[in-house]
């Protein structure tokens, strides 16, 4: 039986013989009483952003839980439903999707780009463009990629898991400056070697300060190859002087920010506190911050029930709102639901502000990642 369509979801370009299980089936979950209602798709075409040549939706999704049990609990079990958040996702407008070579754990390692791969091949909805679904993987700087070539493999490699000619966006992983400076060139050497052959459209690069930032930038367009993109961690509770000083110098130089772990690993969700901690390795994190977010928390909490929105929804859009692309993880389809919510409308200029100011007021910010660079 054929659902209605459901106001604020973009419809299918057409009707499908066999849609795969999940998509047009599920829908994001109902705004709560007092949302705005919004006629039409999520974003319209023209709200679009731009990543160098590719035309992106303004909130891409992560997928670094996708084969990653140690810190995510992933079984292969969970992949007809991940396959239905990815069915979801396209089916709204959403096609970026951010994985990594080294995403996976063990012998699942490249199990994100694997399952990325067979879900494109199995999306039975009109795939007609390469902008219809943007990849966009990360690769690591491994100590023993040392030239080049070997970068360039690496690029192949996930391009065979992926099962595809060309990657949207192609992007070092984490720079070497700190540790192994004479490696960075090779891998610089390597990102215009991918993108020259054509294997990628797009290069980008992932935990970059804003010093080494305009490094790579200069030494990329010395060679005639663009920088498109730079991923950070990027939120409420990540947006100190270094992260504000990059997305000041990505501003001027027309690279765009992507936004990883928008929701500082779930912290800025509610669904935490100290009695109530996630499982694993995160816990010991939170236990050391969460303390100190009842300011922030109740701030998001507040400006939520205002705007008739979850508090994972504003932190979301506060990313939006500042010109990044977020990318929060997802690995349920109640994720999806709930993080389609942050599109379709914008926080005013006080709200930001307000946020702002708990956030800067917390005494512990999130611990950055340990490859980020000066």
């Amino acid at each position: 039986m054929a659902l209605p369509p459901v106001a604020g979801a973009a419809a299918p370009a057409m009707p499908f013989a066999g849609q795969p299980r999940g998509y047009g089936l599920r829908r994001p979950a109902p705004a709560p009483p007092g949302a705005a209602l919004r006629l039409g798709p999520l974003f319209w075409p023209w709200e679009k952003v731009k990543v160098g040549p590719l035309s992106v939706s303004p909130m891409g999704f992560g997928t670094w839980a996708w084969g990653n049990q140690l810190l995510w609990g992933y079984q292969e079990s969970m992949d007809s439903e991940l396959q239905e958040c990815f069915n979801l996702a396209l089916g709204n407008g959403i096609n970026l999707f951010d994985t990594a070579d080294s995403y996976g754990t063990g012998k699942l390692n490249g199990q994100s780009e694997r399952l990325l791969g067979r879900f494109i091949r199995e999306f039975e909805g009109p795939i007609k463009s390469p902008d219809d679904v943007v990849i966009a993987t990360k690769f690591a700087a491994y100590p023993w990629r040392l030239t080049s070539g070997q970068f360039v493999g690496a690029c192949k490699s996930s391009l065979e898991r992926l099962q595809l000619d060309r990657l949207g966006i192609g992007q070092l992983h984490w720079s070497t400056a700190n540790y192994a400076p004479l490696q960075e060139r090779a891998l610089w050497d390597g990102l215009v070697e991918m993108y020259d052959k054509g294997l990628v459209r797009a290069v980008g690069v992932s935990n970059y300060g804003p010093k080494q930032l305009l490094k790579i930038y200069s030494y990329l367009a010395s060679k005639g190859v663009p920088l498109s993109s730079a991923q950070v961690q990027f939120s409420l509770l990540s947006m100190g002087d270094e992260q504000m000083e990059l997305k000041t110098v990505c501003d001027s130089l027309g690279i765009r920010v992507i936004a990883y772990s928008p929701l500082g690993l779930g912290m800025l969700t509610g669904k935490y506190d100290s009695s109530n901690l996630p499982k694993g390795p995160r816990s010991v994190l939170f236990r050391q911050i969460l303390p100190g977010l009842e300011s922030l928390l109740s701030c998001l909490r507040r400006i939520a029930e205002k705007k008739g929105k979850t508090m994972s929804q504003v932190a979301i859009n506060w990313c939006i709102c500042k010109g990044a692309i977020p990318i929060p993880g997802v690995k349920t389809v109640r994720h999806v639901e709930e993080n389609l919510g942050a599109l379709g409308w914008r926080l005013s200029p006080a709200e930001i502000q307000e946020l702002e100011s708990a956030a800067m007021a917390a005494p512990k910010k999130m611990i950055q990642n340990v490859f980020q660079t000066a």
